[in-house]
Formats: C-alpha cells, structure tokens, sequence
C-alpha cells in the first residue's frame, strides 16, 4: 500500500473520531438549567439514569471503540508499510523465484591401473511437465507407451522434487522405438519430451561388487542426517541418487559432484516467464582404487567354481569370501565374496522382483561383503596365533612335545568322561609345536589349552588374539565391518546368564579353553582379521590399516590431488626364535603336511608359509579356512580364503587361494590333485 493513500486514510479517520467527540461533549453545558427562583442550580436531566445520560455515555463508549480500532489499524498499517516492508519485499521475490535442479553425474570409480570399474553412461529418458497431469487421457497413452500402469505414471507427474517448474521424471532407459513415438506425434502428448541424462554404469557386472557398492535414490534417514550434517558436507534433496555401499557409499562426498540450479521467474500460476541466475552441474571426483582387476576376476572364479563343485557333490556350501592384502601398506587388492550381484540392477531403481531375489534366504545374502560381515570360527588358522601365546607365556617351549594318538582328555584316560578327538583319529604319534602347526594336531593344542587354565596367565591365549586385532574392527573405508569374537570368563558370564543358563552353565572351563585353543567354540572372526594378523605375522610385527582407496584423481591431468596415507594398526612384539618356530611350522603346511597339497604350490616359483583349518558350526557343513603369505622369505602378499559348508580347507579354501595367488604372479595351478582328508 503506498504511503500517501496511508496517510489520507488515517486523516480522515482522526476527522471521524473528532466530530463523534464533539458531538458528545461539545454541548455539555446544555445539561444543566436554574430555575426562575434563583435556587441552586441541578441537573435538568433527572438521575443518571435518564435517556439522554444513557445516550451521552453510549456515545462516548462508542467514539472510544472506533477510535481504539482505527488506531490499531494504523499502528498496524504503519509497521507493514514502514518497519516490514523489506521483509514483505523480500517474500514476493521468493514467491515469484522458483529453482530447477539438475543432477551432477558422479565420479568414476578405476582399479589401481587405471580401468574402468564403475563410470556413467547415456540414458533417454522421458520427462513431463506438471500440466500433463490434469489431463488424463495423455497419462493413459503415455503409460501405455513406456510399460507402465496409469497410476504409476501420475505419480511420477506429481513428484517436485527437482524443482516445481522442473520436468517430472517419468521413465529413465527408455526404448528408441518410445523416443521415435513421440518425436513422431508431438499433438499426442504436449509437455512431453525425451532428454538426454546419465546413469551409473557398471561395465563389469559383478566384478567387485561388494567393494564398489550401489546407488540407489536417498533414504528418509540420509535425508535426516543430511540436514543436520556439518557446514561443508553434502546435502541432498528428495529424489537425489546416491551411494547405499560400499564405496559408493564410503566416498559418496568425492564421487557426488555439485548439483546445477536454474534460478527461474514465475507468475501466480507458475508459469516461468524468465530466467535469472543458474550454476551449472560440477561432477564429482574420479577415483582410483587398490583393486587389481585381474587378481579380482581370479579370485571370484575360483571361489564360484570351487563352492559350485561342493555343491556338485550333495554338500550344502552356501558362500565364502577372499581378501588379497598388500601386507608392506595394508592395499586390498581383492576382496570377493559369493554369492554376488550386480549392481547394474539398482541403477534407475530396482523391480520388487529383483529386491526379492537378493533378500531371499535361500540366496544366501547376496548383498553381503562376507569378507568384513561374515562371522566365523576360525578353526586351525588360528593355531599360529596360538603357538605364540604358548610360547610368550611359558606355557609351551621349543623342546615340548606330545603324544596323538587321535583322542584326548583332561585327565589322559579314556576313562575320563569328556573324549575330545583330534581331526586325525588315526592319531599323529609324536608332535612338537613345529610339526604341531605343519600337521595341525589338535592334541597339541588342547594341552596347550590346558596349560592356560592352569597358568599365572589364564586368559593369555586371549590378550594373544587381540593384541593381533581379533575381536575389534580392522577400520577398513568400507561400511559394514563387524568386529568378531574373542570370548572369556567375564564375557561368558554375561552373555549366558542373559540367555537364561545357570550360574554353572555360564561359568568358564577347561573345555572352552581347549575349544579356543583350535579356533572352536565361541571364537568368531572375518577373513579380513585373519588376512591382517597374517600381515603381521608376515611382517614380523608391524600391519597396516586395509582400504581400498589408492587417491582421489586430479580433474587436471593425471596426478592425485589426494592420496591414501598408509596407517599403522598393529606392531606386535614376539622374540625371533619363536617367529622362526612359527614360520617353520607355516612352511611345512605347504610343503610337508601332504604330498597332494603340495604339488598344488610347487609350480610356484616363489615359496609360500600358510594354515589350514576348517571348523564345526551351527549351519550346515564346515567353515573351511586357507591362509599364506609370499614371498615366503620376503613377504608382499597376504591370501586369506573361507567357503562356508564345505567339507575341508584343503579341499576348498586352499584351492581358492591358490587360483588367486597364481593370478598375482602370472603362474596358475597346473595340479589336479585332490587331498581327500586335512584340516
């Protein structure tokens, strides 16, 4: 309202209010008369109650509701016009601005030699403007057109999250036979158009899909945590496509870009009728990978072959997993777990047909990295683990030794009422720690078990496993790590009496140290622990923090503008005379414990110390392990293998590992021997 019409307003309502109070008050001597005796004056009108007193006061009461009314009206007036204008200005710009949102394509995601794990491609995709909605007729041709129900097209017609003067997204990936339909018939379908758009691409299929991940469009929950992120972080907006694992997920504020905003002019009915300012569309960084490809590709084909024969011979093997470290910087050059997917069935939104089938329990979890998820125990690989501990604490030393004859118990005496059997029932005759770890005599261990229980040290065993990042998440840049087991009394306790045992069923004994001491009982690890504690026995001490992240690559040239900075997680001390017992016992599970396994490594031409094991569970079959690292003599390599269900780790684990380290030097295995009966 302008200013000039205000003040008019107000004069004249300051007249109205005036001329009503005159007439009020400005005859009041009129009230009072003297009568012609001279007598005191009085009041000509009677008592106060009489009707010209009444309509005296209705008056006055009247000239004070109207003036207090046009005075909050003016007041009102005068701080809309005066003290909010800039406010009130700055709201009807902004109702008359509207902002169109166009999605940024992502960065890339390369191996570490410069191939192309995951990219972007082109797409036609068939957009709408927000009138096609009132008319029902063009909804129904157009839902016929692309495959898609009337219903589901209006939805998509009243979906504004791109902005409201924005087209609708109606149908991304369409047919050329779609596009030349309505090229063809424009009078058919007015508001309607087919562009040009991105979408994730991944070239590969299933090549490292756990590692790379999937997008998929944002979650309530991201965009909750969104709004409350920090100044800096990425925001996003209903609709937006970003990453959900893996490390679409884990560099999602690298790989996302910039979104572009059209900044637009609008009339009352939202119609653009010009454009103000606009930033294009910034992707989002490339980044490079430790993943070897072709160490990669190996290691999933050896794993499916090997779980798909096991299945071949009526076993119920379910899935398994390997990770291939770099143990001199803690690089992931492979990480495989099956069963897989592909994450190309997510990219423009996935069918209920296709979520069903990998949320299926009789599909075994496709969507899980079960090298950082799966949970298992560790069975025999842990022995070196074990032997350490025996040796640190005094309770075995080089010159112990022991008797197998295929059974054990705490008392020495089959007459004791707990039998516990070695893997070999045959038995090993006479072990020390050395052929203890070659062998994988189960009776070594359960003494060594014992001497714990016995020991100044009783949880030693355990301080052992974790001082070598059992139990606790390694930190790997990927989401979804879980951290394991390494149970003890205190633990025991706790967790038995809250599933309802008595205080003598919760309490520890004997036999759980037996069981811990080969890997049994309550022990849960991942393959990536057992791959790092590998690393450091490797190494002699020191391990690295696995990631999988090389850098994040310049958009100018070639170079990085940020690198991965190796991190050390463990340094573990242990005398040199024991790690050369260790080291010994590990070289003889290649080249001693059977002359079928070993024709599988001889073809090698670097030599190689590792583990077997294989361990009873729950689900059916076993947890078959494979671990080794190379150069036996100058360690490079860590190759940690487990197939869940299986029947042995040397018939199934060690294979897998083989494939793979044969990737890693060129020299595949050329043996078709099979060790029918190990560990």
């Amino acid at each position: 309202m302008d200013l000039s019409l205000v003040i008019v307003i107000v004069c004249v309502v300051l007249a109205v209010a005036l001329v009503a109070v005159f007439l009020v008050f400005g005859r009041a001597e009129a009230n009072f008369t003297f009568d012609i005796g001279g007598s005191a004056p009085r009041a000509s009108g009677g008592s106060d109650s009489s009707a010209e007193k009444t309509t005296s006061s209705r008056l006055v009461g009247l000239a004070v509701v109207v003036g207090g009314v046009f005075t909050a009206l003016v007041a009102r007036l005068w701080s809309m016009q005066l003290v909010s204008s800039e406010e009130y200005a700055e709201q009807a710009e902004r109702n008359r601005r509207s902002t169109i949102y166009t999605q940024a394509p992502r960065g890339r995601i390369l191996d570490r030699n410069g191939r192309e794990l995951v990219g972007n491609r082109a797409s036609l995709t068939v957009v709408a403007e927000g009138a096609v909605l009132d008319d029902p007729v063009e909804v129904q041709l157009l839902g016929n057109l692309i495959g898609m129900p009337a219903q589901a097209v209006r939805r998509k017609l009243q979906d504004t999250t791109e902005g409201h003067q924005s087209p609708r997204t109606v149908s991304v990936d369409v047919s050329r036979r779609v596009v030349a339909f309505i090229g063809e018939h424009p009078e058919a379908f007015p508001g309607v158009s087919v562009q040009q758009r991105t979408q994730r691409s991944y070239p590969n299929g299933s090549l490292a899909a756990h590692v790379v991940g999937y997008v998929s469009t944002v979650t309530e929950d991201q965009l909750k945590d969104s709004e409350n992120a920090e100044s800096g972080s990425v925001t996003y907006r209903s609709g937006d496509v970003v990453g959900q694992s893996g490390v679409e997920l884990s560099y999602e504020s690298v790989l996302a870009g910039t979104r572009g905003e059209q900044v637009v002019f609008v009339d009352a009915g939202g119609n653009v009728l010009g454009y103000s300012t606009s930033i294009e569309p910034e992707s989002g960084s490339d980044i490079v990978l430790t993943i070897d490809s072709d160490i990669q590709r190996a290691a999933e084909e050896s794993l499916e072959r090997v779980i798909t024969n096991q299945q071949d011979t009526g076993l119920e093997a379910s899935g398994g997993c390997v990770v291939v470290l770099d143990c001199t910087n803690g690089e992931v050059l492979a990480m495989a777990s099956y069963p897989t997917f592909s994450p190309n069935v997510f990219t423009g939104g996935i069918s209920q047909a296709d979520w069903d089938v990998l949320s299926a329990e009789d599909a075994h979890y496709p969507l899980m990295n079960r090298a950082i998820s799966g949970q298992y125990p560790s069975g025999s690989v842990i022995k070196p683990l074990t032997s350490f501990a025996a040796l640190s604490y005094g309770v075995a030393t080089s010159e112990s030794s022991w008797y197998c004859s295929g059974w054990w118990s705490w008392s020495g005496s089959r007459d004791d009422g707990t039998i516990m059997m070695c893997y070999n029932h045959s038995g090993h005759g006479a072990m020390n720690l050395v052929s203890g770890i070659t062998f994988s005599c189960d009776v070594v261990f359960y003494e060594i078990g014992k001497g714990f229980y016995y020991s100044d040290n009783p949880d030693g065993m355990q301080d052992t496993f974790r001082a070598y990042g059992l139990g606790s998440l390694t930190g790997i840049d990927l989401n979804g790590e879980i951290a394991g087991r390494v149970p003890d009394a205190d633990w025991k306790q706790k967790y038995y009496k809250d599933l309802g045992y008595s205080d003598e069923d919760s309490a520890w004994k004997p036999g759980d140290n037996c069981n811990i001491a080969i890997g049994q009982g309550d022990v849960l690890v991942t393959c990536l622990q057992m791959a790092v504690s590998y690393c450091s026995i490797a190494n002699r001490g020191p391990a690295w923090r696995p990631h999988v992240l090389k850098g994040v690559r310049s958009k100018v040239g070639e170079g990085f503008v940020s690198e991965y900075k190796p991190e050390k997680i463990l340094d573990v001390e242990e005398r040199s005379d024991f790690r050369e017992l260790v080291e010994r016992g590990m070289w003889g599970v290649i080249y001693e414990e059977s002359p079928s396994q070993t024709e599988h490594w001889t073809s090698l031409s670097v030599s190689v110390a590792g583990k077997t094991g294989t361990a009873e569970q729950p689900a059916p079959g076993n947890a078959c392990w494979f671990g080794c690292y190379a150069p036996s003599d100058d360690p490079k390599y860590v190759v940690f293998a487990t197939v869940d269900g299986g029947d042995w780790g040397s018939t199934t684990a060690m294979l897998v590992a083989r494939d793979t380290i044969g990737a890693i030097y060129g020299e595949p295995d050329t043996s078709s021997a099979v060790y029918a009966v190990g560990d």
